[in-house]
Protein backbone atom coordinates (compact mmCIF):
# COMPACT_ATOMS: atom_id res chain seq x y z
CA UNK A 1 0.00 0.00 0.00
CA UNK A 2 2.87 2.68 1.08
CA UNK A 3 4.63 1.46 -2.47
CA UNK A 4 1.29 2.14 -4.48
CA UNK A 5 1.17 5.45 -2.39
CA UNK A 6 4.61 6.73 -3.53
CA UNK A 7 4.39 5.84 -6.86
CA UNK A 8 1.20 7.66 -7.12
CA UNK A 9 2.71 10.77 -5.65
CA UNK A 10 5.98 10.44 -8.14
CA UNK A 11 3.54 10.31 -10.98
CA UNK A 12 1.82 13.72 -9.92
CA UNK A 13 5.33 15.25 -9.55
CA UNK A 14 6.42 14.21 -12.99
CA UNK A 15 2.83 14.96 -14.46
CA UNK A 16 3.22 18.45 -12.81
CA UNK A 17 7.47 18.92 -13.69
CA UNK A 18 5.92 18.29 -17.24
CA UNK A 19 2.81 20.48 -17.38
CA UNK A 20 5.03 23.54 -16.11
CA UNK A 21 8.13 22.89 -18.62
CA UNK A 22 5.44 23.15 -21.58
CA UNK A 23 3.68 25.90 -20.36
CA UNK A 24 7.00 28.22 -20.16
CA UNK A 25 8.23 26.51 -23.62
CA UNK A 26 4.49 27.99 -24.64
CA UNK A 27 4.77 31.40 -23.38
CA UNK A 28 7.92 31.56 -24.59
CA UNK A 29 7.15 31.07 -27.84
CA UNK A 30 4.38 33.79 -27.41
CA UNK A 31 6.49 36.65 -26.44
CA UNK A 32 5.77 39.71 -28.93
CA UNK A 33 9.78 40.96 -29.51
CA UNK A 34 9.82 44.50 -29.69
CA UNK A 35 10.14 45.56 -33.15
CA UNK A 36 12.80 47.76 -34.06
CA UNK A 37 12.29 50.27 -36.78
CA UNK A 38 14.44 51.51 -39.17
CA UNK A 39 15.95 54.36 -37.43
CA UNK A 40 16.28 52.37 -34.50
CA UNK A 41 18.65 50.40 -36.08
CA UNK A 42 20.24 53.52 -37.70
CA UNK A 43 21.11 54.62 -33.83
CA UNK A 44 23.56 51.68 -34.09
CA UNK A 45 25.64 52.77 -36.81
CA UNK A 46 28.07 55.78 -36.70
CA UNK A 47 25.70 58.94 -36.82
CA UNK A 48 25.40 60.34 -40.39
CA UNK A 49 27.57 63.50 -40.15
CA UNK A 50 24.98 66.86 -42.18
CA UNK A 51 27.28 67.67 -45.06
CA UNK A 52 28.59 71.52 -44.55
CA UNK A 53 26.49 73.84 -44.99
CA UNK A 54 28.64 75.47 -47.81
CA UNK A 55 28.21 72.97 -49.71
CA UNK A 56 24.45 71.02 -51.23
CA UNK A 57 24.43 68.15 -53.62
CA UNK A 58 21.44 69.25 -55.84
CA UNK A 59 21.52 66.41 -58.41
CA UNK A 60 23.38 63.49 -59.96
CA UNK A 61 24.11 63.50 -64.02
CA UNK A 62 23.76 60.60 -65.99
CA UNK A 63 26.76 58.49 -65.17
CA UNK A 64 26.07 59.31 -61.05
CA UNK A 65 28.49 62.32 -60.81
CA UNK A 66 27.34 64.75 -57.92
CA UNK A 67 26.04 68.11 -59.14
CA UNK A 68 27.50 70.39 -56.23
CA UNK A 69 26.68 73.72 -55.17
CA UNK A 70 28.77 75.89 -53.16
CA UNK A 71 26.95 78.81 -50.45
CA UNK A 72 28.64 81.75 -49.37
CA UNK A 73 26.62 84.01 -46.84
CA UNK A 74 23.06 83.69 -45.12
CA UNK A 75 21.13 86.08 -46.47
CA UNK A 76 17.60 85.77 -48.29
CA UNK A 77 19.14 87.51 -51.07
CA UNK A 78 20.74 84.57 -53.47
CA UNK A 79 22.62 85.41 -56.08
CA UNK A 80 22.75 82.21 -58.49
CA UNK A 81 26.37 81.64 -60.87
CA UNK A 82 26.13 78.42 -62.98
CA UNK A 83 29.55 77.06 -64.74
CA UNK A 84 30.17 74.29 -66.71
CA UNK A 85 27.31 73.74 -68.70
CA UNK A 86 29.13 72.86 -71.69
CA UNK A 87 31.09 70.19 -69.70
CA UNK A 88 34.91 69.67 -71.35
CA UNK A 89 34.45 72.19 -74.51
CA UNK A 90 33.91 75.05 -71.99
CA UNK A 91 35.95 73.74 -68.96
CA UNK A 92 37.51 77.35 -68.61
CA UNK A 93 33.74 78.26 -67.54
CA UNK A 94 33.84 75.47 -64.57
CA UNK A 95 37.71 76.80 -63.98
CA UNK A 96 36.10 80.84 -63.46
CA UNK A 97 33.65 79.20 -61.01
CA UNK A 98 36.20 77.17 -59.06
CA UNK A 99 38.33 80.38 -58.68
CA UNK A 100 35.28 82.54 -57.65
CA UNK A 101 35.00 79.65 -55.03
CA UNK A 102 37.83 79.65 -53.59
CA UNK A 103 37.92 83.64 -53.59
CA UNK A 104 34.71 83.49 -52.00
CA UNK A 105 36.08 81.38 -49.06
CA UNK A 106 38.64 83.59 -48.24
CA UNK A 107 35.77 86.56 -48.08
CA UNK A 108 33.36 85.39 -46.88
CA UNK A 109 32.84 86.85 -43.44
CA UNK A 110 32.77 89.76 -45.89
CA UNK A 111 29.62 89.40 -47.60
CA UNK A 112 26.63 91.21 -46.42
CA UNK A 113 23.96 89.96 -44.26
CA UNK A 114 21.18 90.21 -46.91
CA UNK A 115 23.25 88.61 -49.20
CA UNK A 116 23.20 84.66 -50.36
CA UNK A 117 25.38 83.90 -53.07
CA UNK A 118 25.53 80.59 -54.49
CA UNK A 119 28.20 78.87 -57.46
CA UNK A 120 27.25 75.32 -59.35
CA UNK A 121 30.83 75.20 -60.81
CA UNK A 122 29.84 72.11 -62.90
CA UNK A 123 26.83 71.30 -64.01
CA UNK A 124 27.80 69.08 -67.02
CA UNK A 125 30.28 66.83 -64.64
CA UNK A 126 30.07 63.61 -67.18
CA UNK A 127 31.28 66.26 -70.00
CA UNK A 128 33.93 67.86 -68.21
CA UNK A 129 35.03 64.35 -67.47
CA UNK A 130 36.55 63.79 -70.91
CA UNK A 131 38.78 66.31 -70.58
CA UNK A 132 39.88 65.89 -66.96
CA UNK A 133 41.05 63.16 -65.56
CA UNK A 134 41.95 64.31 -62.10
CA UNK A 135 39.04 65.34 -59.41
CA UNK A 136 37.33 68.46 -60.67
CA UNK A 137 37.43 70.51 -58.06
CA UNK A 138 41.13 70.70 -58.10
CA UNK A 139 41.65 70.75 -61.74
CA UNK A 140 43.79 73.34 -63.62
CA UNK A 141 44.38 74.50 -66.75
CA UNK A 142 47.42 71.94 -67.26
CA UNK A 143 45.31 69.12 -66.31
CA UNK A 144 42.82 69.93 -69.61
CA UNK A 145 43.75 67.47 -72.47
CA UNK A 146 44.28 68.86 -75.52
CA UNK A 147 42.45 67.16 -77.92
CA UNK A 148 40.00 68.81 -79.98
CA UNK A 149 38.37 65.88 -80.91
CA UNK A 150 37.82 65.38 -76.86
CA UNK A 151 36.90 68.60 -75.95
CA UNK A 152 33.95 68.44 -78.41
CA UNK A 153 32.45 65.58 -77.55
CA UNK A 154 32.91 67.07 -73.53
CA UNK A 155 30.15 69.73 -74.64
CA UNK A 156 27.54 67.50 -74.57
CA UNK A 157 26.41 64.54 -71.25
CA UNK A 158 26.38 61.19 -71.74
CA UNK A 159 23.48 60.78 -73.81
CA UNK A 160 25.08 62.82 -75.89
CA UNK A 161 22.33 66.13 -74.97
CA UNK A 162 23.76 69.78 -75.39
CA UNK A 163 22.11 70.42 -71.76
CA UNK A 164 21.88 74.63 -72.77
CA UNK A 165 19.30 73.24 -75.94
CA UNK A 166 17.69 71.13 -73.08
CA UNK A 167 15.65 73.92 -71.03
CA UNK A 168 11.95 75.42 -71.72
CA UNK A 169 12.06 77.75 -74.24
CA UNK A 170 11.37 77.40 -77.66
CA UNK A 171 12.65 74.20 -76.91
CA UNK A 172 12.99 71.58 -80.09
CA UNK A 173 14.78 67.58 -80.55
CA UNK A 174 17.13 69.06 -82.65
CA UNK A 175 19.16 72.32 -81.77
CA UNK A 176 21.60 74.13 -83.14
CA UNK A 177 25.24 74.70 -82.45
CA UNK A 178 26.99 77.36 -84.93
CA UNK A 179 26.37 75.19 -88.45
CA UNK A 180 26.13 71.92 -86.41
CA UNK A 181 23.05 69.87 -85.55
CA UNK A 182 22.90 68.44 -81.57
CA UNK A 183 20.09 67.05 -79.79
CA UNK A 184 18.38 68.80 -77.21
CA UNK A 185 16.92 65.77 -76.03
CA UNK A 186 13.65 63.43 -75.74
CA UNK A 187 11.72 66.31 -74.55
CA UNK A 188 12.62 69.79 -72.26
CA UNK A 189 14.67 68.95 -68.91
CA UNK A 190 14.77 65.29 -70.10
CA UNK A 191 18.23 65.09 -68.57
CA UNK A 192 18.90 64.59 -65.05
CA UNK A 193 21.44 67.64 -64.83
CA UNK A 194 19.03 70.30 -66.36
CA UNK A 195 16.62 68.61 -64.11
CA UNK A 196 18.58 68.93 -61.09
CA UNK A 197 19.46 73.16 -61.81
CA UNK A 198 15.48 73.35 -62.59
CA UNK A 199 14.29 71.80 -58.72
CA UNK A 200 17.24 74.28 -57.31
CA UNK A 201 16.05 77.43 -58.87
CA UNK A 202 12.15 76.55 -58.47
CA UNK A 203 12.87 75.87 -54.64
CA UNK A 204 15.49 78.94 -53.61
CA UNK A 205 14.49 81.16 -56.22
CA UNK A 206 17.45 83.44 -56.76
CA UNK A 207 16.80 86.83 -57.04
CA UNK A 208 19.13 86.94 -60.31
CA UNK A 209 21.28 84.10 -62.14
CA UNK A 210 24.63 84.73 -63.82
CA UNK A 211 25.70 81.76 -66.48
CA UNK A 212 29.28 81.54 -67.79
CA UNK A 213 30.03 80.16 -71.38
CA UNK A 214 32.37 81.11 -73.74
CA UNK A 215 33.79 81.94 -76.46
CA UNK A 216 31.92 85.45 -77.73
CA UNK A 217 33.32 88.27 -75.31
CA UNK A 218 30.37 89.72 -74.04
CA UNK A 219 27.47 89.73 -71.73
CA UNK A 220 24.07 88.75 -73.17
CA UNK A 221 20.65 89.58 -71.81
CA UNK A 222 17.76 86.79 -71.51
CA UNK A 223 14.32 86.91 -73.46
CA UNK A 224 11.97 84.22 -74.41
CA UNK A 225 9.57 86.56 -76.46
CA UNK A 226 8.23 88.78 -73.55
CA UNK A 227 10.64 90.97 -74.28
CA UNK A 228 14.01 92.05 -71.31
CA UNK A 229 13.16 92.11 -68.02
CA UNK A 230 14.01 95.54 -66.40
CA UNK A 231 16.13 93.86 -64.31
CA UNK A 232 18.20 91.49 -66.42
CA UNK A 233 19.00 94.91 -68.22
CA UNK A 234 20.23 96.70 -64.96
CA UNK A 235 22.38 93.43 -63.82
CA UNK A 236 23.65 93.08 -67.52
CA UNK A 237 24.70 96.74 -67.66
CA UNK A 238 26.28 96.33 -64.03
CA UNK A 239 28.49 93.31 -65.12
CA UNK A 240 29.66 94.79 -68.18
CA UNK A 241 30.51 98.11 -66.68
CA UNK A 242 32.99 96.16 -63.98
CA UNK A 243 33.93 93.32 -66.35
CA UNK A 244 34.66 95.00 -69.04
CA UNK A 245 32.82 92.99 -71.32
CA UNK A 246 30.53 94.41 -73.93
CA UNK A 247 26.80 94.30 -73.31
CA UNK A 248 24.59 92.92 -76.01
CA UNK A 249 20.60 92.89 -75.65
CA UNK A 250 20.35 89.37 -78.00
CA UNK A 251 22.66 86.54 -79.01
CA UNK A 252 21.94 86.79 -82.70
CA UNK A 253 25.29 84.56 -83.91
CA UNK A 254 22.21 82.44 -84.88
CA UNK A 255 19.37 80.37 -83.30
CA UNK A 256 19.44 78.72 -79.99
CA UNK A 257 16.74 76.83 -78.97
CA UNK A 258 16.21 75.30 -75.60
CA UNK A 259 18.32 77.56 -73.83
CA UNK A 260 18.76 78.09 -69.86
CA UNK A 261 18.90 81.68 -69.59
CA UNK A 262 15.74 82.35 -71.52
CA UNK A 263 14.00 79.36 -70.13
CA UNK A 264 14.74 81.69 -66.45
CA UNK A 265 13.74 84.62 -68.38
CA UNK A 266 10.48 82.68 -69.35
CA UNK A 267 10.00 82.38 -65.41
CA UNK A 268 10.65 85.97 -64.81
CA UNK A 269 14.00 85.44 -63.37
CA UNK A 270 16.41 88.24 -64.00
CA UNK A 271 19.24 86.24 -65.95
CA UNK A 272 22.66 86.58 -67.99
CA UNK A 273 25.40 84.52 -69.91
CA UNK A 274 28.31 85.78 -69.71
CA UNK A 275 30.51 84.64 -72.51
CA UNK A 276 34.36 84.49 -72.10
CA UNK A 277 36.58 86.05 -75.09
CA UNK A 278 38.17 82.23 -75.62
CA UNK A 279 38.02 78.77 -74.58
CA UNK A 280 41.68 78.51 -72.64
CA UNK A 281 41.20 81.14 -70.19
CA UNK A 282 38.95 81.85 -66.85
CA UNK A 283 39.55 85.59 -67.13
CA UNK A 284 39.04 85.75 -62.96
CA UNK A 285 40.00 89.46 -62.84
CA UNK A 286 36.92 90.31 -65.05
CA UNK A 287 34.83 88.25 -63.67
CA UNK A 288 35.63 89.05 -60.10
CA UNK A 289 35.09 92.43 -61.00
CA UNK A 290 31.56 91.57 -62.14
CA UNK A 291 31.16 89.42 -59.02
CA UNK A 292 31.28 91.91 -56.93
CA UNK A 293 29.51 94.47 -59.02
CA UNK A 294 26.75 91.89 -58.38
CA UNK A 295 27.00 91.37 -54.41
CA UNK A 296 27.06 95.60 -54.43
CA UNK A 297 23.63 95.79 -56.57
CA UNK A 298 21.57 93.72 -53.92
CA UNK A 299 23.41 94.61 -50.78
CA UNK A 300 22.03 96.50 -48.12
CA UNK A 301 24.81 97.50 -46.93
CA UNK A 302 27.67 100.09 -48.49
CA UNK A 303 30.96 97.69 -47.04
CA UNK A 304 31.55 94.26 -48.78
CA UNK A 305 34.92 92.33 -49.60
Amino acid sequence: MKNAIIAVLVIILVSAGIYFFIQRVATKSNVIEPTISENDKESDKTPVVEENKEKSIIGKSVEGRDIVAYHFGTGDTEILFVGGIHGGYEWNTALVAYEAIDYLKANQNSIPENITVTIIPVLNPDGLSKVVAVPQNTFTKADVSLSQTLQVSGRFNANNVDLNRNFDCDWQTDGKWQNKTVSGGSEAFSEPESQAVKKYIETSEPKAVVVWYSAANGVFASNCHNGVLAETRTIMNIYAKASGYPAYESFDFYEVTGDMVNWLAKQSVPAISVLLSNHTDAEWSKNKAGIEAMVKHYTKDEGYF
